[in-house]
């Protein structure tokens, strides 16, 4: 890696939930975070007005991941501002829930053009521009392993971002830059939250061992733990941050 000072970190989709708790993480650990966001701007800001009052660098940057010029232009706007990129974490993502045979064209397309293209397009730019030594972390989840009811298709596009991660990390042979996955089980985020009874809510957090809700801070420590320096040896890996669910 290059001077921890200098180290500069992209997370998509950062404007809320995981992704803030990931960008405030890495923050504090001596990144520059670049703050990737779609459309809230306000929380976006709120992510770098934190991490600024905490004596930390980071800038807010609107960027769709679905669109290959889109993802182009954040890492030009990154590299003009902070001199390169030696990480990425490709967080941002949809979820949309049904059965297979009740999922729409539109549910389908749009899981795909985020998820999957999405996370394509950030780790292509990533591959080409990252400074030797980085990180490339991208977003699976723990369903992969649970293959839970309903979520077939956004599971599938999970499924896909694995085997990018694990091929890539082949195709970077040489520069000293990893690629996992993290792969969380349920976390306590607005996201997940919203809609949910009670009753559900209870039901999957039991379903590990430790018998609770992951927290977005618990998934922010195992993307800390892969970009720093404890981490350079684990390459290729997915890694399931679930409390022993599956």
């Amino acid at each position: 890696m290059t001077d921890k000072t200098s180290r500069v970190a992209i997370v998509t989709g950062a404007s809320r939930g995981i992704g803030a708790a990931v960008a405030e993480r890495l923050a504090s650990d001596g990144f520059t975070v670049v703050i990737n966001y779609s459309g809230d701007v306000k929380s976006a800001e709120v992510v770098v007005k934190k991490i600024e009052g905490s004596g930390g660098r980071a800038l807010a940057v609107k960027a769709d991941v679905s669109d290959p010029k889109a993802m182009h232009e954040l890492f030009d706007k990154t590299e003009a501002t902070f001199g390169g990129v030696d990480v990425l974490i490709n967080n941002a993502g949809i979820m949309k829930l049904a059965k297979i045979a009740d999922s729409d064209d539109a549910l389908f397309d749009q899981q795909i053009a985020v998820n999957l293209k999405g996370s394509f397009n950030a780790m292509r730019e990533a591959a080409k521009r990252l400074r030797d030594g980085g990180r490339i972390v991208n977003f699976s989840t723990s369903v992969v392993g649970t293959k839970l009811e309903t979520y077939g298709i956004y599971a599938a596009t999970k499924a896909a971002v694995e085997i990018f991660t694990a091929i890539l990390s082949k195709e970077l042979r040489g520069r000293n830059i990893t690629v996992n996955a993290v792969a969380p089980g349920p976390v306590a985020t607005d996201l997940f939250l919203s809609g949910k009874s009670q009753e559900l809510i209870d039901r999957l957090a039991k379903m590990n061992p430790m018998e609770r809700l992951g927290t977005p801070e618990d998934i922010a420590s195992t993307v800390a733990f892969l970009v720093g320096p404890d981490g350079g040896w684990i390459n290729g890996q997915v890694l399931r941050a679930n409390g022993g669910m599956v």
